[in-house]
């Protein structure tokens, strides 16, 4: 029996395909996996190959969190696709999906595609398709959506106008009966 320093004689037995496979799959878990044989490498590579691909999607577009106990004030968001708060901000900004956290709050102009609010929003809100107000959420301003889901108990007040379509034909209309 031959000694090794630093190294378990479990470890010493196991075959070299087993631990190069680990950077090939991006998976810690197939150096720790008991099997020795060829019959447990495509496992690992069956499960974490459709994982990869899917990490990549969810973290492509940018996401801005504004954490506990932050206040961002006096700023204009641009490119952004997600916008987190769980603090205060205020500002303009124009994106796809906001969150409002339930200790969150936002004051400020805000056009995006989809709205989820557990906090507050003050202000004035363009949510292109659609907004959810969760039962701890209040939003208030001037606000204009495509579709709404709001919760028991949660408040919506203000000038309100459904239909972000509509809301733009009577403006070319308007126009329009001025231009004749």
């Amino acid at each position: 029996m031959a000694l090794h320093f630093g190294k378990r004689e479990n470890e010493i037995n196991k075959p070299l395909g087993n631990s190069l496979n680990t950077p090939r799959y991006g998976s810690a878990s197939s150096t720790t996996g008991v099997g020795t044989g060829t019959a447990s490498s495509p496992e690992p590579a069956a499960v974490s190959t459709p994982v990869s691909p899917t990490e990549p999607a969810t973290e492509s577009g940018s996401k801005l969190t504004v954490g506990p106990n932050i206040k961002l004030k006096g700023v204009e968001i641009t490119d952004c696709d997600t916008l987190v708060v769980e603090g205060l901000v205020e500002a303009t900004m124009d994106s796809r999906v906001i969150q409002i956290a339930q200790q969150g709050e936002f004051k400020g102009s805000a056009e995006i595609d989809i709205a989820e609010i557990r906090g507050v929003f003050d202000g004035n809100l363009t949510v292109r398709q659609k907004m959810v107000i969760y039962a701890t959420g209040k939003v208030t301003g001037k606000i204009r959506y495509g579709k709404v889901v709001i919760e028991e108990g949660g408040q919506l007040s203000g000038d309100i106008e459904c239909s972000v379509a509509g809301a733009k034909s009577p403006s070319k209309q308007s126009s329009m009966a001025l231009a004749a």
